[in-house]
C-alpha cells in the first residue's frame, strides 16, 4: 500500500490551476450556494413551510425542516469565519448541510441537483484543501454521500441532469488538490458509481451516455496519473488479495419504473466479494491497492461482456462503444498514464503480468477490429515501458495474436489483418524493437524465433497474391523498411564490422544453465547471445532429426556435444523439458515407456517442474502442456505416478501421502475428459466428483471447498491432453498461460539493445533476401510517389547494410533488381529522353542504382554488368555528354593538344534526341520514298512545355547520378570490384566481329573502350589486375579491323596513352606495356596509313617522357620499329625523326639495348628521300656520333674489368653493325648524302678507343670491299645522271680503304692472311686506278691513288712488313711489286732506291709512320 508523497497540482484538465489559487471569501460562497439551494427547495410547496406540533400547544407556529434549518445555520456561522478559515474550519462544517440534502430520499431531482452543483463548486474552487483539518473525513463523506445519493424522480430530464451532476462531483473529488486525502475504498467507490451511471445511461439520452463515458475516462486518468507520486512501499499479499472487488460492483440500474433512484443499490458483484470485510489496506490513503482493484474490475468487465447481448432498444450510441471496447479504452487510459511507474510497485506489476495480459491476449483474438486495435495499443504502451518485465508475455502476444491475425490462412478478415499489421509496424518503428526480439527471443533456447517469424510475415504480406497491390502490402513494406532503416542508422555508430567468432562446443556442458554475466556490458551479453544462437541452431537441427527418428536425433545431438557421449537420464530430461519444437506425441510415448532408462528420464523430467504454491489443477496443466498424454493406461499410470511424486514432494500440506495425489490426479483427468468430450452426454456433477473422491486422503476426505474449486476450474478451462504442435500461431490456452507464468519467473533477464549494431549482421543475413524481394514487388506494382520514395529508402538502406557487413551477394542481387526498374529500353519510342523524364519510377530507380554504385562500389561484383548496360542505354538516348570522363591527369606532361586533336577527329556521342523526329526508313523502298518526298518533309515541331520539363527532369537525374565518378574514382575500388567493372565494360563492348555490324554497335564499343581506358589509367598502381583483359580486348579490335574507323583509332591511341602514363610507375610491366605496342605494327596497311602521323606523335611523346625507363632490347625494338615505319611516311617522318634525334643526340639515351636498332633506324631515315637532304645528313651525323658511345663504353669496360672481353666483343659487334649501316648509305643516289656517308664511315672506321680484334678488322674489310664493288658497279652500270659526281665518291672510297688499311696494319700484319688481304687491297686500288667515269679515267683518282699507295708502302717498309730480307717474304715482296707496278711503275724505285739498301733508321721509320701534312689535308 502506498500514500501520496505530498500535495501536488491536480492533473491537467478542468479544475487544475497553473496559477496561484485565488483568495475566496467563504461567507460569500456559502451564502450564495445556500440561497441557491433554498430557492430551489421553496419552489416546491412541500418545502415552503412545515407545521410541527409541540407539547406547549403552539400549533400555529411554523418551524423549518431539518434540511432547511441546517442550511440556514450554515449561513449564519459562515458569516463569522475569519480570514484564516481554511486552517481553522473543518470542511465537514460547510459540506454536511449539502451532503444531507444529497443523501435525503425526500428531495426531488431538482433539489438534489442544486446541492450537487454546490458541492461541485466548493470542490472545484479547492475550498477543501489537502491541509484542511480532517480533510480525509470530509472527502470520504462527500464520496459516501454522492455514491449513496437518493432522490425522487419527477421526470427523465431531471434524472439525467442529477446523474450528470453526480459524475461532475465525483470527478472533482479525484481531480482536486484534496484527492490524496481519499481512501482507497473511496476511489473504488467513485469508479464503481461512475460505471453504474454509464450502465444506467444506456437507457437514457445520448448526451448522458457520452458524458458518463467521458467522465469515467477522466476519473480513470486522474486516478492513474497519480501513480508516479505514490511511494514505493511493500504491500502484503494478503492485503492486496483481501481488497479485491471491494466497492466495485455491477448492478442493474433503475429501469424507469421506480419513483426513486439510489446509486448504491446492491447488485451482483464481480467475483466472490459478498462477505469481504473492508480491511486496513482499503481504508488507507489513495495508493496502489485501489489501482489494482480498478484494473481488476475493468478486466472483470471484459469477462462479463462476453455474456451481454446488445439490446437495440437500449439505444447504444455506436457499435464501437460496447462494454468490452469501453473497458479496454479505460484500461488503455490507465496504462498510458501509469505504465512508466508500474515496475516500481510489485503487486501492480504482477497483476499486469498475469491477469491483465491474459485478458488482453484473450480479447486480442476478437473478431472486432476496434477491439484488436485497442488491445494492440495497450500492449504497445506496455512494451514501451515494461518490456523488461514482460518478456514471455510479449513473445506470446506476437505468436498467438499478431502472427495469427495478420495472415488470412487463419481465418482473419481483411480488417483484422490490417489492424494487426498496423500494430506490428508501430512496433517496427521502434528502432531497437527487432534487435531486442532477436536477442531475447531468437537467441533464447526456450523461446520461439519471433524475429524470423515477424520478418517472414512482413515480407510475405508485402507480396500481392493474385490481386493488385493493396494497403496491406504497402503497410508490410513500411514495417520492413522501418526495420532496415533502423539497422542502417545503427551502422553509423560503429566504425567497421567485426565478425563475432563463436567458439565451437568441444564437449558437453549444461548449457541450459548458461547465464549472462552482465546484461549491461555489451562485451558480455553479445558474446552470450551469439553463443546461445549457435547452440539453438544446432538444437533445432537435432529436434528435426529427433522428430523423424529418436535414435538419429540423439546421435546428432551427441555429435554436436549437446548431449553427453553417454546418455544419462538427467540431461535427456533437460533436453525434453526445455527444447521447443519437439513432437509432443513422440515425447509423451517416450516418457510413458516401461524400460528402465525411460522411467528414469520420466522422473528426472518431473523434477524439472516447480509446483510450490500451485494448485493441483494448475500443476497438471503445466505438466501436461509439455507433451501429449499417451492413450495407453499403463503409460498414463507411469506418467501420473511421476507427477504425483513430484507434486507431493513440493506440496505435502494438502495430502497425507503420494497415493492421494495420484488418485486425485486420475480423477481430475477423468473429470476433464467427461466435461469436455462431446461424446459424453451425461456430464459429471459437482456432487458426483466429490463423491468419487471420498476417503482418498489416507482414509479421510479432502476439503469440500478444495474439491469444488477444482471441479469448477476444470469445467471452465479444459486441460488439453493433446497440445498444439510448435509454438508459432497457436492459441493461448489457459494451460499454456499457466505454464508461461511459471516460465516467466525463471526466464533469462530481458536484454536491452542500444544504438550499436551488435546483432544486426545476423539479423540482416536473415532478412536481406526477403526484404529485397518484397520491396521490389511493391516498387514494381505501385505508382504513388510517396510509396516509391519509401521503396528507394529501403533499397538504399539494404545497400548500406550489405556493404557494411560485406554481404556482396546481397548487394549484387539488389542492384540487379533495381536495374530492372530503370526502364531505359526506349529504342521503340520516338522521344526516349522525354519518356524517361516523365517516368518517375525509372528516374528514381536510375538515381538509386548509381547512388549505390558510387557509394558502395567496393562490394559490387557481377552487377557491374547491369550498371554498365544502364550507362550504355543512357548514352544511346543521348543523356550522357560526348566525353563522359576527362583525361586522367596523372602526369603534367600529357599531350593536351594531341588529345584535343584526337577528340575532334573522333565521332561525337549522340546528343539529345530532338522532339518528334521522323522515323527511320530501312530497305530499298523506304529510302526511295524518302528521296521522292525529300522536299515535302514537314518541319520539325517545337517541344511543348511538358516535354521540356520532362527533358529537364531527365538531365537533372543523370546529373545527380554522377556517373563519371564511377570511373574517375575507380582507384578506390577493391580489387575484385575493379576487375569485375573492367570485365563488364569488355563484355558490354561486344566481340570485334559484331562491333562493325552497325554504327550503334560501334558507338557502344567506342564508349566502352573509352571508359575502360579511363579505368585503366586511374588504376596504374593496380594495372596488373586489368592489363591482361585490356590488352586482349584491344588486340581483338586491332586484329579484326581492316578499314580506318573510330573504334580502332580509340584502341590504338588508348593503348599508346596507357603506355605513356604507366611506364614511369611500373618498372616490372615496362616490357609488357611496350610489347603491346607491337599491335600497332600488325595494323592493316590502310589503317596504319590513316593514323600514322598521330601514332608517331604519340610515340614521340612516349619516348621523350619515358626513354630512361625503357631498358630492354625488346622494348626498344618495338619503339624503334614504330619510328622506322614513319621514315617512309610523308606526314609522319618528321615526328619520327624528331624522336630518333632525341634518342641518339649526343648518345643521351643510347644503350647497348638500342644501339643497333637506333643505327638501323637512322640508316632508314638517311636513305629516305621523303625528307630533305639535310635531314639525311643529320641522320648520318647521328650514326657517326654514335661511335663516341662505343668509345665511352669501351673505356668504362676496361676500367670495370670482370667480363670485359665478352662486353668488348659486343661493342665490336655493334661497331661492325654501324659500319655496315653506313656502307648501305654510301651508295645513295644523292651526291651529298653519298659523300657524307663515306666520310662518316671513314670517321667510324678510324676511330680510336674501340678494341677491335683482328677478325673484326677482316670483317670490316669485307664490308669495305663490298662497298667499293658496289660503287664500281654503279659507275659501270648506271647513268651519270642518276649518280652525279661519282668521281668524288670514288676518291673518298679509295682514301677510306687506304686509311683503314693503315689503321689496322699493326693488328693485321701478324695474321696469316695478311698477304692475301694486302693483295686484295692492291687489286681494289688497281680497279679504281683503271676505272673510267663518262668513258675516261678521272684525273683526281690518277693523282691521288699513287700517293696513297706510296704512303702505304712507306709505312710497311718502315715497320719491316715489306722487305727483301728473307725468302719467306719474297713472295709478298714480288706479289706486291707485281701489283704496284700495274698501279704506278715508279714507286718501287722511289721507295727502295738501290743506294739505300734494306735498312733505315728508327727516326725515318717514325717519320714514315705518319702521312705527310699535305696528304692528310687532302684526305
Amino acid at each position: 500500500m502506498g500514500g501520496i508523497r505530498a500535495a501536488s497540482p491536480s492533473p491537467s484538465g478542468a479544475g487544475s490551476y497553473p496559477w496561484p489559487l485565488p483568495r475566496v471569501a467563504m461567507a460569500c460562497v456559502v451564502a450564495s450556494e445556500v440561497a441557491t439551494v433554498l430557492a430551489v427547495m421553496r419552489r416546491n410547496v412541500r418545502w415552503a413551510g412545515v407545521r410541527y406540533g409541540g407539547d406547549d400547544g403552539a400549533d400555529d407556529e411554523h418551524l423549518d425542516h431539518p434540511l432547511i434549518s441546517g442550511l440556514k445555520s450554515l449561513r449564519r456561522r459562515a458569516a463569522a469565519w475569519g480570514p484564516r478559515w481554511r486552517d481553522d474550519v473543518e470542511p465537514l462544517l460547510y459540506l454536511r448541510p449539502f451532503l444531507d440534502v444529497v443523501r435525503s430520499d425526500e428531495t426531488g431531482a431538482p433539489i438534489t441537483g442544486a446541492a450537487l452543483s454546490s458541492l461541485h463548486k466548493i470542490l472545484t474552487l479547492d475550498l477543501v484543501g489537502p491541509d484542511a483539518p480532517n480533510a480525509a473525513d470530509a472527502m470520504g463523506a462527500v464520496v459516501d454521500a454522492v455514491t449513496g445519493c437518493r432522490f425522487e424522480v419527477t421526470d427523465p430530464a431531471s434524472e439525467e441532469a442529477v446523474l450528470a451532476r453526480v459524475l461532475q462531483v465525483l470527478l472533482a473529488c479525484v481531480r482536486g488538490r484534496a484527492a490524496p486525502a481519499l481512501a482507497n475504498r473511496h476511489v473504488c467507490a467513485i469508479a464503481s458509481t461512475c460505471f453504474r451511471v454509464v450502465q444506467q445511461a444506456g437507457t437514457k439520452g445520448e448526451l448522458l451516455q457520452r458524458v458518463s463515458r467521458q467522465t469515467m475516462q477522466e476519473v480513470i486518468r486522474c486516478v492513474f496519473a497519480r501513480l508516479p507520486d505514490v511511494d514505493v512501499t511493500v504491500v502484503a499479499d494478503e492485503q492486496i488479495a483481501s481488497c479485491k472487488n471491494q466497492g466495485l460492483v455491477i448492478g442493474e440500474m433503475g429501469n424507469g419504473k421506480s419513483d426513486y433512484v439510489c446509486l448504491n443499490s446492491s447488485g451482483d458483484e464481480v467475483g466472490d466479494g459478498s462477505d469481504v470485510v473492508q480491511d486496513e489496506a482499503m481504508t488507507k490513503p489513495f495508493g496502489v491497492p485501489c489501482m489494482v482493484e480498478i484494473l481488476q474490475f475493468l478486466c472483470s468487465l471484459l469477462n462479463i461482456a462476453e455474456d451481454i447481448e446488445v439490446n437495440l432498444r437500449m439505444n447504444p450510441i455506436d457499435l464501437d462503444e460496447d462494454v468490452p471496447l469501453f473497458a479496454l479504452g479505460l484500461i488503455n487510459s490507465a496504462i498510458e498514464l501509469s505504465a512508466s511507474s508500474i515496475h516500481r510497485h510489485p503487486k501492480l506489476l504482477a497483476f499486469v503480468q498475469d491477469e491483465l495480459f491474459r485478458n488482453l491476449m484473450h480479447f486480442g483474438l476478437s473478431m472486432s477490429p476496434l477491439i484488436l486495435s485497442t488491445v494492440c495499443s495497450i500492449i504497445f504502451t506496455l512494451f514501451y515501458h515494461l518490456r523488461h518485465e514482460l518478456k514471455l508475455q510479449i513473445e506470446a502476444f506476437f505468436s498467438c495474436v499478431i502472427l495469427r491475425l495478420a495472415q488470412s490462412r487463419y481465418g482473419a478478415s481483411y480488417q483484422l489483418q490490417e489492424v494487426a499489421l498496423e500494430a506490428l509496424v508501430d512496433f517496427c518503428r521502434q528502432k531497437e524493437f527487432m534487435a531486442e526480439m532477436y536477442a531475447n527471443m531468437d537467441c533464447d533456447l526456450q523461446c520461439s524465433n519471433i524475429f524470423e517469424e515477424l520478418v517472414n510475415l512482413l515480407s510475405k504480406s508485402a507480396f500481392p497474391v493474385n490481386s493488385p497491390l493493396s494497403a496491406l502490402n504497402v503497410l508490410a513494406l513500411d514495417g520492413l523498411v522501418a526495420v532496415i532503416q533502423a539497422m542502417a542508422e545503427r551502422t553509423d555508430n560503429a566504425s567497421q564490422h567485426h565478425d563475432q567468432t563463436v567458439p565451437e562446443i568441444s564437449e558437453y556442458f549444461p548449457f541450459w544453465q548458461l547465464k549472462c554475466e552482465s546484461n549491461n556490458d555489451p562485451d558480455q551479453w553479445v558474446k552470450f547471445v551469439h553463443q546461445q544462437k549457435s547452440i539453438k541452431r544446432k538444437l533445432m537441427v537435432g529436434v528435426e532429426h529427433f522428430n523423424r527418428d529418436k535414435k538419429k536425433g540423439f546421435e546428432f545431438l551427441q555429435g554436436a556435444h549437446l548431449l553427453p557421449e553417454k546418455l544419462d537420464p538427467h540431461n535427456v530430461a533437460l533436453f525434453f523439458r526445455y527444447t521447443p519444437g519437439l513432437d509432443k506425441n513422440l515425447l509423451g510415448d517416450y516418457l510413458g515407456n516401461h524400460d528402465e532408462f525411460s522411467i528414469q528420464v520420466l522422473h528426472e523430467f518431473a523434477r524439472t517442474f516447480d509446483f510450490k504454491k500451485m494448485n493441483l489443477d494448475a500443476a497438471l496443466r503445466v505438466f501436461l502442456e509439455t507433451f501429449r498424454l499417451p492413450g495407453e493406461s499403463q503409460k498414463i499410470q507411469r506418467i501420473l505416478e511421476a507427477f504425483s511424486e513430484r507434486y507431493y514432494e513440493q506440496s505435502p500440506q494438502m495430502f497425507v501421502n503420494r497415493d492421494a495425489a495420484l488418485v486425485l490426479s486420475y480423477s481430475v483427468i477423468m473429470l476433464n475428459t467427461d466435461q469436455h468430450n462431446v461424446r459424453v452426454k451425461k456430464k459429471m456433477t459437482e456432487e458426483d466428483f466429490i463423491r468419487n473422491n471420498r476417503r482418498i486422503n489416507g482414509g479421510n476426505d479432502l476439503p469440500r471447498d478444495f474439491l469444488s474449486e477444482l471441479y469448477y476450474s476444470i469445467c471452465r478451462n479444459e486441460i488439453r491432453t493433446i497440445p498444439e504442435q510448435g509454438a508459432g500461431c497457436s492459441e493461448m490456452s489457459f494451460s499454456r498461460w499457466v505454464d508461461l507464468m511459471w516460465r516467466s519467473k525463471r526466464t533469462s533477464v530481458y536484454i536491452v539493445c542500444d544504438s550499436y549494431p551488435f546483432l544486426d549482421h545476423d539479423m540482416f543475413s536473415v532478412m536481406a533476401g526477403p526484404t529485397v524481394a518484397a520491396i521490389s514487388v511493391v516498387f514494381d506494382n505501385v505508382e504513388h510517389e510517396e510509396v516509391l520514395t519509401g521503396c528507394i529508402d529501403g533499397f538504399l538502406s539494404v545497400a548500406k547494410l550489405a556493404a557494411f557487413y560485406h554481404l556482396d551477394d546481397v548487394l549484387n542481387d539488389l542492384v540487379v533488381a533495381l536495374c530492372r526498374f530503370t526502364s531505359l529500353s526506349y529504342s521503340y519510342i520516338d522521344d526516349p529522353v522525354t519518356a524517361f523524364g516523365e517516368d518517375t519510377k525509372a528516374r528514381m530507380a536510375t538515381e538509386a542504382v548509381f547512388t549505390i554504385a558510387t557509394t558502395y562500389g567496393d562490394h559490387i561484383r557481377s552487377a557491374w554488368r547491369n550498371i554498365v548496360d544502364n550507362i550504355l542505354k543512357l548514352h544511346k538516348i543521348g543523356l550522357l555528354p560526348a566525353r563522359l570522363t576527362g583525361n586522367a591527369t596523372d602526369d603534367q606532361d600529357s599531350s593536351d593538344s594531341l588529345h584535343s586533336k584526337l577528340a575532334s577527329s573522333s565521332a561525337a556521342a549522340p546528343q539529345l534526341v530532338p522532339i518528334s523526329t521522323s522515323k527511320k526508313s530501312y530497305g530499298l523502298m523506304g529510302r526511295f520514298s524518302q528521296l521522292l518526298y525529300l522536299d515535302a518533309e514537314e518541319p520539325r515541331s517545337q517541344p511543348t512545355e511538358e516535354q521540356l520539363a520532362a527533358q529537364r527532369n531527365a538531365s537533372e537525374t543523370v546529373k545527380k547520378c554522377q556517373i563519371s565518378t564511377i570511373f574517375t574514382e575507380s582507384k578506390f575500388l577493391q580489387a575484385d570490384s575493379l576487375s569485375n567493372l573492367a570485365r563488364a565494360l569488355i563484355q558490354a563492348a561486344g566481340r570485334p566481329q559484331k562491333i562493325t555490324s552497325s554504327l550503334d554497335d560501334e558507338g557502344t564499343a567506342v564508349f566502352c573502350l573509352e571508359l575502360l581506358i579511363t579505368v585503366t589509367l586511374n588504376n596504374r598502381d593496380r594495372i596488373i589486375l586489368l592489363w591482361q583483359g585490356v590488352y586482349e580486348h584491344i588486340t581483338h579490335i586491332v586484329q579484326s579491323t581492316v578499314m580506318p574507323c573510330n573504334l580502332v583509332e580509340k584502341a590504338v591511341f588508348g593503348l599508346l596513352h596507357i603506355c605513356q602514363r604507366l611506364l614511369p610507375y611500373k618498372e616490372n610491366l615496362v616490357d609488357d606495356l611496350l610489347r603491346s605496342l607491337q599491335l600497332i605494327l600488325k595494323l592493316d596497311a590502310r589503317v596504319a596509313d590513316a593514323y600514322c602521323e598521330n601514332i608517331t606523335l604519340e610515340v614521340m611523346q612516349l619516348v621523350k617522357a619515358n626513354a630512361t625507363h625503357i631498358k630492354s632490347q625488346m622494348g626498344w625494338r618495338t619503339i624503334i620499329s614504330l619510328l622506322c615505319i614513319t621514315a617512309r611516311h610523308p606526314d609522319a617522318s618528321d615526328a619520327g625523326f624528331e624522336a630518333l634525334v632525341f634518342i641518339m643526340s649526343e648518345g643521351a639515351h643510347l644503350s647497348p639495348a638500342n644501339f643497333v636498332l637506333s643505327v638501323e633506324a637512322s640508316r632508314q631515315f638517311a636513305e629516305s628521300r621523303l625528307g630533305s637532304t639535310e635531314r639525311s645528313i643529320q641522320a648520318l651525323n647521328l650514326m657517326a656520333d654514335s661511335v663516341n658511345c662505343l668509345t665511352r663504353w669501351s673505356h668504362g669496360v676496361k676500367e670495370a674489368g670482370g667480363e670485359a672481353d665478352r662486353i668488348l666483343e659486343g661493342i665490336a659487334e655493334m661497331w661492325l653493325r654501324l659500319v655496315q649501316a653506313l656502307r648501305k648509305v654510301c651508295t645513295d643516289q644523292r651526291e651529298e648524302v653519298r659523300n657524307h656517308a663515306l666520310l662518316s664511315l671513314h670517321r667510324c672506321l678510324v676511330v680510336d678507343g674501340i678494341s677491335v680484334s683482328s677478325s673484326a678488322w677482316l670483317m670490316s674489310f669485307d664490308i669495305i670491299f663490298q662497298l667499293l664493288d658496289e660503287l664500281l658497279e654503279i659507275v659501270h652500270n648506271y647513268s651519270p645522271k642518276d649518280f652525279r659526281n661519282m668521281e668524288m665518291s670514288l676518291l673518298h672510297a679509295v682514301k677510306l680503304l687506304c686509311k683503314v688499311f693503315l689503321q689496322s696494319l699493326k693488328d693485321l700484319s701478324a695474321q696469316s692472311g695478311f698477304g692475301k688481304l694486302w693483295l686484295e687491297v692492291l687489286d681494289m686500288i688497281e680497279k679504281f686506278m683503271k676505272v673510267k667515269v663518262r668513258g675516261r679515267r678521272t684525273e683526281k683518282l690518277q693523282e691521288a691513288i699513287p700517293e696513297l699507295v706510296k704512303n702505304i708502302l712507306m709505312v710497311m717498309k718502315a715497320n719491316g712488313i715489306l722487305s727483301k730480307t728473307s725468302s719467306s717474304e719474297n713472295s709478298l715482296w714480288e706479289a706486291t711489286w707485281l701489283q704496284v707496278n700495274n698501279i704506278s711503275p715508279l714507286l718501287q724505285s722511289e721507295i727502295f732506291p738501290d743506294n739505300e739498301g734494306d735498312s733505315t733508321t728508327q727516326g725515318e721509320q717514325n717519320k714514315l709512320d705518319t702521312p705527310a701534312p699535305d696528304q692528310n689535308a687532302e684526305q
